[in-house]
């Protein structure tokens, strides 16, 4: 007796043809998705890891050779990288604070039903945000020209001195916090809002039940309720310190005397201009762990608060 060629096989179940169905309804999808992937993988995996790589060589006399972690030990005895992580870090303390108390105030105020024309006032806090790094710095660095600019000739109808703005090391570290608190000021300020927006109204009417006055609920109900968006600012605009780059080479590049000189400064000029890319690789890298740790940071808050 000859078997059946079918014998040994099991019937098809509905079970079975719908997995085959789902099959053959997701090869599609790989191709819409393979674009992106191939942009992912050419435009951020290549150089990530290319970066890595050259940050073991270096380049001397044209010939490039392996030199393993020195280029990371050049790190810890380079003055400049220590004053620039300095510079970024009295941005993050003064700036950062500075820009996130103004967007809570803002957006406190533009939060409230009887400000009349709040989405004017909204869109006009928020302009800066849309306007571009490069024109900004430009007219930031027009302004604040010691001789003609806008600023010191409103100081000059007061009767006050000019300021050399951009030639003081003082005054340059207050012009570059100036500039970036106007432009990404708004930008917070809109975050917040939604924050404002998502708090339930019970709460506010409970609060003023029991008699809490405006700075009570501010203070006691607000501002907790706000906790996980203003972590979230922070650690954006903490991040975006030390990824500083166009407005200080625009207003100062970096002077005077590495006044503003930032990481990422450093880095363009190492590598654009030193044409030592092996260590401006190393400078990213560590860019790269700064930040990690700082969103470790971030998701070990957001857990605690949940």
């Amino acid at each position: 007796m000859v078997a059946s060629p079918l014998a040994g096989r099991r019937p098809a179940t509905k079970e079975s043809g719908r997995r085959t169905l789902a099959r053959r309804l997701q090869r599609p999808g790989v191709w819409f998705v393979l674009p992106a992937a191939l942009l992912l993988v050419i435009f951020f995996t290549y150089p990530l890891v290319t970066s890595l790589w050259q940050s073991f060589f270096a380049t001397s006399g044209g010939v490039t050779s392996w030199v393993g972690l020195e280029q990371y030990a050049r790190l810890f005895a380079d003055p400049l990288i220590g004053k620039s992580l300095a510079n970024a870090a009295l941005i993050l303390i003064v700036q950062v604070p500075l820009m996130i108390a103004l967007a809570v105030g803002l957006a406190y105020l533009l939060n409230q039903s009887w400000l009349r024309f709040r989405g004017g006032f909204r869109l006009f806090a928020f302009l800066p945000a849309v306007t571009t790094l490069v024109a900004y710095a430009v007219v930031f660095r027009v302004m604040l020209a010691t001789d003609g600019g806008a600023v010191n000739q409103v100081f000059a109808v007061f009767g006050v001195e000019p300021v050399d703005w951009l030639n003081n090391e003082w005054w340059a570290r207050v012009a570059l916090i100036a500039a970036i608190t106007w432009r990404w000021t708004g930008y917070n300020m809109v975050i917040i809002l939604a924050g404002l927006q998502s708090i339930p109204a019970e709460l506010y009417e409970a609060a003023r039940i029991d008699g809490a006055g405006r700075w009570q609920i501010f203070t006691r109900i607000v501002i907790p309720q706000l906790r996980p968006v203003l972590i979230f600012t922070t650690v954006t605009s903490t991040i975006g310190a030390l990824q500083l780059f166009d407005e200080n080479y625009i207003l100062t590049e970096g002077g005077p005397n590495d006044a503003t000189l930032t990481p990422v400064l450093y880095l363009y000029k190492v590598g654009f201009r030193q044409f030592d890319f092996g260590y401006a690789s190393a400078i990213a890298w560590l860019l790269v762990v700064l930040t990690a740790v700082i969103a470790i940071i971030q998701f070990r808050l957001m857990r605690e608060k949940k």
